[in-house]
């Protein structure tokens, strides 16, 4: 940390409360777009030379933090990738790759608000600034309006932190963890606690987008397996806007425990409901030989909207991914319900 002495403690600390107060503008900005609060600004002879928030999300670009947001504009600005001089004030404690990018520009001085316990790299979890091996030193500084920067940041993921869908009591909900060693899907996941026929339950489905197609195929596995059943499947498909549900007792669907909830009608209609929730105008039904029955009410309910597919059966899964969703047998009122209906 630096060490500053006599009146320039004071006149130093005014300096950078004020620079940071800018930081913070810029992370409230970031809170604005939906990104994770944080705020930089570039600094050079006491004049401010560029500003940066976060926009990873935005911008589908995970290098787009607000430091590397504020270097690479200041960089355009002053003409040089180098930074000489320059100090960087964020409001919140860098990451590895910040700090390197820091590093690289030759930044004379970086100050921090809010310490970063789990990713930052400026004293916190370690201090990639300290090692004298590195062709560059930059000063570090922290803990400048440190408890605003934290109130940003917590004000962001408070809401977010609760839970505006609790679990019906009827019902289960797979932990998260039972899934953290399977491959990803493809597409994006989505979950949907609004269909009307669902009363509340959340329904799990992959959409490989665009979001705006109003055309797709619907994928539907069938009572012994679950939607990463289709992976391989995915793969192969052409191209073009594919929807795969978790039927609702399964996979990462909630799971009702009473069997009595399992009516074929009540799938039929989430099903609906879900394709109307998407805006699609024109699905193709694909699914599993043993789940045409379903199939088959859904297009029989709105043929203007539905086209039955070639019965196509999923890739069988291995006994640990089969089972992934259903810690013990409690969770698995879906699939037994599913298979006495068929």
């Amino acid at each position: 940390m630096d060490e500053e002495i006599g009146t320039g403690v004071s006149d130093q600390r005014l300096s950078d409360e004020h620079w940071m107060g800018l930081a913070l503008v810029q992370a409230r900005e970031a809170a604005a777009a939906g990104e994770v609060p944080v705020g930089a600004v570039v600094v050079k002879d006491g004049q401010l030379i560029a500003t940066g928030r976060n926009a990873p999300i935005a911008g589908h670009d995970p290098t787009a933090h607000a430091e590397v947001m504020a270097l690479r504009l200041a960089s355009r600005l002053l003409g040089n990738y180098r930074l000489d001089g320059c100090t960087l004030y964020v409001t919140l404690e860098p990451c590895a790759m910040c700090s390197g990018a820091m590093l690289h520009a030759r930044l004379h001085r970086v100050v921090f608000g809010a310490a970063d316990p789990r990713t930052g790299v400026a004293g916190s979890v370690l201090d990639l600034f300290s090692y004298p091996q590195l062709n560059h030193q930059t000063q570090i500084t922290g803990g400048v309006r440190a408890q605003e920067c934290a109130q940003v940041l917590k004000d962001f993921f408070k809401p977010r932190r609760i839970n505006t869908s609790p679990l019906r009591e009827d019902a289960l909900r797979t932990p998260e963890m039972a899934f953290k060693d399977l491959p990803q899907m493809p597409g994006i996941p989505l979950l949907f606690d609004d269909l009307p026929s669902l009363q509340g339950l959340r329904l799990h489905v992959n959409d490989t987008g665009p979001a705006d197609a109003l055309q797709a195929t619907l994928w539907v596995h069938g009572p012994d397996s679950w939607s990463l059943a289709w992976r391989e499947a995915l793969q192969a498909a052409p191209a073009g806007r594919h929807i795969v549900p978790d039927l609702m007792g399964f996979g990462r669907s909630d799971k009702p425990k009473k069997e009595s909830f399992h009516l074929l009608q009540t799938h039929v209609q989430g099903l609906d409901e879900l394709c109307e929730r998407l805006d699609l105008e024109q699905v193709v039904l694909v699914g599993a030989p043993e789940i045409q029955p379903l199939l088959i009410s859904l297009m029989t309910q709105r043929p203007q909207r539905y086209v039955l597919g070639t019965p196509q059966a999923p890739t069988p899964l291995s006994r640990a991914w089969r089972d992934a969703p259903y810690p013990d047998k409690g969770y698995r009122a879906g699939p037994r319900a599913l298979a006495k209906l068929l």
